[in-house]
C-alpha cells in the first residue's frame, strides 16, 4: 500500500481508501452487517488507513459500523475518517426520533453544526479528522452560513480538516468555489473516472493552485468499470443504480467503455476495477480514490491497484 497526504494541508491516508456509503445498508441492495464489517477489518489490515462516510448512509448506520470495528481493532488512532453533513434525514413529525424523515438539503449554520455533533456520537470521537459539505446546489453555496458552520467548527476544534463534497456533474459549474474558500477549504471530494473527467478541466486546476487536496468519489462508476455489468444487467428498484445505470445509461457507458479497450490490454494481469483506479490516483491533483465495498475479495481487488501505481497518462486513452 502507498500513502500520501490529501493535499499540503490533509492528512497522510493510504492511496486507496474504503467508501462506506454501501455499507450503510440503504440504496445497494441488500447487506449484511457482519459481511460488511469483515469487509472493512480486510480492509484495515491490508494497510487502509482513510474511510469516507456520510451521516446520511444508512441514517447514520455506516458511522455506527465503523465507530464498532475501529473500536473492536483499536486502530481509532491510525485511521482518518472522513464524514459528511448536508442532507438532512432527521427531520419527522413522529415523536419516535429514530423514526426519520425524508431527506433533504440543509446547509444552514445550525444545522451543520448539530450534524456535526451527531456524527461525533456515533463515531466516539472528540474530533472529525474530515467534515465535508454534502454536495450541496450552488445556490446554498453561496450563502455564508455553510462556510461559516465550517469555520467555527474547526475554531472549537470539533473538525480537524474542512471539506467540501462537490456536487456531482457541478465539476466546472461549482469551480468558482474554490477561489472564495480556498483558505478554509483543506480538501475536496470529486466525481472523477475514466468515463467521467469534467473535474480535470477547470477544477483540478484550481485545488493544485491553491493546494487543496483531492479525493476522488464514484471511480468505479457505482460498480460499472470492474466490467461485470452488460446491457442486460438489471437492478432493484431499491438500489440507486437502477436509476444511476438504468438501462439507457448502461448502453451509453458501454459504448464510451469501447474505448478503454487499449488501455485493457497494455496491462493484461491487472483487473479493470485496478486500472480504473490507478486511472483515478494518477492525476497530479488527485491523492486518493475511495471504491465502495461490500465483501473482502471486492476491498483485496481494490487495494491491489495501491501497489501498481499511476497510469502514464499517454497511456490512457480519451474519451
Amino acid at each position: 500500500m502507498k500513502y500520501t497526504k490529501i493535499g499540503p494541508r490533509g492528512p497522510l491516508v493510504s492511496t486507496i481508501g474504503f467508501g462506506a456509503w454501501a455499507i450503510g445498508g440503504m440504496n445497494w441492495g441488500k447487506t449484511d452487517d457482519n459481511v460488511s464489517k469483515n469487509a472493512l477489518r480486510k480492509a484495515i489490515e491490508n494497510g487502509v488507513t482513510f474511510i469516507d462516510t456520510a451521516d446520511v448512509y444508512g441514517f447514520g448506520h455506516s458511522e455506527t459500523l465503523i465507530r464498532e470495528v475501529l473500536e473492536e481493532m483499536d486502530v481509532k488512532d491510525k485511521i482518518v475518517v472522513a464524514t459528511k453533513a448536508g442532507n438532512d434525514f432527521y427531520n419527522t413529525n413522529n415523536e419516535d426520533d429514530e423514526r426519520y424523515g425524508p431527506i433533504r438539503q440543509n446547509a444552514d449554520y445550525d444545522y451543520i453544526i448539530s450534524a456535526a455533533e451527531k456524527s461525533l456520537k456515533r463515531l466516539n470521537v472528540e474530533t472529525l479528522d474530515i467534515l465535508q459539505l454534502h454536495s450541496p446546489d450552488t445556490g446554498k453555496l453561496q450563502r455564508d452560513e455553510p462556510w461559516r458552520a465550517l469555520e467555527k467548527l474547526k475554531q472549537d476544534g470539533k473538525i480537524k480538516h474542512a471539506g467540501w463534497s462537490v456536487q456531482s456533474f457541478g465539476e466546472t459549474t461549482q469551480a468558482f468555489l474554490l477561489d472564495e474558500h480556498r483558505d478554509l477549504l483543506d480538501v475536496i471530494q470529486v466525481r472523477y473516472n475514466l468515463l467521467e473527467r469534467e473535474a480535470e478541466k477547470v477544477l483540478f486546476k484550481k485545488s493544485e493552485e491553491y493546494g487543496i487536496g483531492v479525493i476522488v468519489r464514484i471511480p468505479l462508476l457505482f460498480g460499472f468499470l470492474t466490467g461485470k455489468f452488460d446491457k442486460n444487467t438489471k437492478f432493484d428498484t431499491e438500489d440507486h443504480r437502477s436509476m444511476n445505470l438504468s438501462p439507457d445509461k448502461l448502453k451509453m457507458y458501454l459504448k464510451q467503455l469501447n474505448k478503454m479497450k487499449p488501455l485493457y490490454e497494455q496491462y493484461p494481469d491487472q483487473t479493470k476495477a485496478q486500472l480504473a483506479l490507478r486511472f483515478c490516483i494518477s492525476h497530479p491533483a488527485t491523492h486518493v480514490a475511495i471504491p465502495g465495498a461490500k465483501t473482502e475479495q471486492q476491498v483485496l481487488d481494490n487495494i491491489a491497484a495501491s501497489d501498481y501505481g499511476f497510469i502514464p497518462y499517454v497511456n490512457i486513452p480519451k474519451i
